[in-house]
């Protein structure tokens, strides 16, 4: 009677690992099947460009998923699933000013300022003259910026800017009061359809 009473525990303890097993692995399963899903459509993101005299201005809505894949490798897909929830009200929009020939938009016959404090400006305060507008009509501003810095190799200036607190299926209007070239106000409204990002 005791070997038949070890063998059902033993059994039952078998049964319950092999269902943990298996949760895991449907787990696992879903969140490869959802982010092969996304890559098999491309991944996306909204672009939208003005033209303001010379200078191109371009905002491109980047998918918080590139970024952690990007960083995080796809061996570990269940973290970057967790990662995304925690950070999914996050908005990152990458943000580039170019001149048609290609000059250097921070020389001072551009911005007004020597160039040392025009790159300051796009490091340091370049975030204070941006935020969005949800379709709900909530404002919210740029919570933080990264300037990208080319010195001088490429014909463009990039800078990644961050919005928090922003559902993720809410489209946004990009709005940025343009205080380093004086070109105004440029309204950037993000539409459909979308253009493939690569990873």
């Amino acid at each position: 009677m005791k070997v038949y009473r070890r063998l059902v525990f033993t059994f039952f303890i078998l049964l319950l690992v092999s269902c943990k097993k298996d949760e895991n692995n449907n787990q696992d399963s879903e969140i490869r099947d959802r982010y092969f899903n996304l890559e098999k459509i491309g991944w996306k993101s909204r672009s939208y460009t003005q033209v303001v005299d010379d200078i191109g201005f371009t905002a491109i809505e980047v998918p918080v998923q590139y970024f952690l894949l990007k960083s995080q490798g796809i061996e570990n897909l269940h973290h970057i699933d967790s990662l995304y929830e925690e950070n999914k009200t996050e908005r990152v929009i990458e943000f580039t000013f170019q001149h048609d020939e290609e000059e250097d938009l921070l020389d001072q016959e551009f911005t007004g300022l020597n160039y040392t404090d025009a790159v300051k400006y796009m490091s340091f305060g370049l975030d204070k003259d941006f935020y969005v507008v949800t379709s709900k009509r909530d404002t919210i501003r740029c919570s933080g910026a990264n300037y990208e810095r080319s010195y001088k190799v490429a014909p463009l200036q990039k800078v990644l800017l961050f919005f928090s607190g922003i559902d993720p299926n809410d489209k946004i209007q990009l709005i940025y009061d343009d205080h380093l070239f004086r070109k105004g106000t440029l309204k950037f409204k993000f539409k459909d359809p979308f253009t493939p990002l690569a990873l």
